[in-house]
């Protein structure tokens, strides 16, 4: 199973010097992908969860690109309905190639109410217009004579049931977030069910779950993924390969922005983990 990380692109703690150290610290512990986040406009429902400043993600990986060798880089997730499908298709084909196929595009249809407004997109319309834009975008990738070959991996992010349906529908993986041991396995056996209801392949289980490694094991009623002991966050990591995952994302952010400010703690955290759990640094599957 091959493991990626949630980098923080945002906060009072990150900057370029920052970030590249996160890119280098990622790779080097033998991780196989290195998320980010999207937003455009930090409005204040927006400032409360990510506060500036926010490296706008598609030109953040770009220049990670260049700093990496190996490592994959995605986004967790694009807000689809903030940019026209055209640009997203030539900058995902075009990071695509320059980094020598290592891109992931996570999508989403968002949920910052305030920001939509200030970029002019309707709300009420988020839902219709991710599923638009991903018709357009697979529809523009299919002239191989303007894009080349593209065949960038596609995650539908959310947790409800609308996601799970998106993804089958474009026959991508769905790309949970944050959720307990219990609510995947209860989400894996709903995903093939709708899918079985459909008659369409089951799409690619590829959660991003929390990393808190604590002293002692988490034994309090609803325990994230991820967190409690190493052995608690090894289990839960057996658990998803088990629940058919070939690929687990890490978000080792936990909320307070100060903790940009010292990443440190999270790459010691990273560091317990692939040493407690060998990592593929294969390619992952979507």
């Amino acid at each position: 199973m091959l493991l990626g990380v949630n980098v923080p692109n945002f906060g009072p703690g990150t900057g370029p010097a920052v970030l590249e150290r996160w890119a280098k610290t990622v790779e080097g512990l033998g991780y196989g992908l290195l998320m980010l986040s999207d937003h455009v406009v930090i409005t204040p429902d927006v400032a409360g969860q990510y506060p500036k400043p926010f490296f706008e993600p598609m030109t953040t990986l770009a220049w990670l690109a260049g700093i990496t060798r190996h490592v994959k880089l995605g986004t967790t997730v694009l807000i689809m309905p903030y940019r026209h499908p055209l640009l997203v298709a030539r900058m995902a084909a075009n990071l695509h190639q320059l980094s020598g196929g290592r891109l992931v595009l996570g999508v989403a249809s968002g949920w910052a109410r305030q920001e939509f407004a200030a970029l002019g997109v309707p709300f009420e319309r988020r839902g219709a217009l991710t599923d638009e834009y991903l018709d357009a975008l697979r529809a523009a990738w299919a002239d191989e004579d303007d894009y080349g070959r593209c065949d960038v991996p596609i995650w539908i992010g959310g947790n409800s049931e609308a996601g799970m349906r998106r993804a089958i529908r474009h026959d991508a993986a769905w790309h949970p977030l944050r959720r307990t041991p219990g609510d995947l396995r209860a989400a894996a056996d709903r995903l093939r069910a709708i899918a079985a209801e459909q008659r369409r392949p089951v799409p690619e289980l590829v959660p991003r779950i929390v990393l808190r490694p604590t002293p002692e094991p988490v034994t309090a009623p609803g325990r994230l993924a991820g967190e409690g002991s190493i052995e608690q966050i090894v289990a839960d990591l057996d658990e998803l390969r088990l629940l058919g995952a070939r690929t687990v994302v890490l978000d080792p952010f936990w909320g307070d922005p100060e903790e940009t400010r010292h990443p440190e703690a999270a790459w010691q955290a990273l560091a317990a983990v692939a040493a407690a759990y060998p990592l593929d640094r294969g390619v992952p599957d979507a």
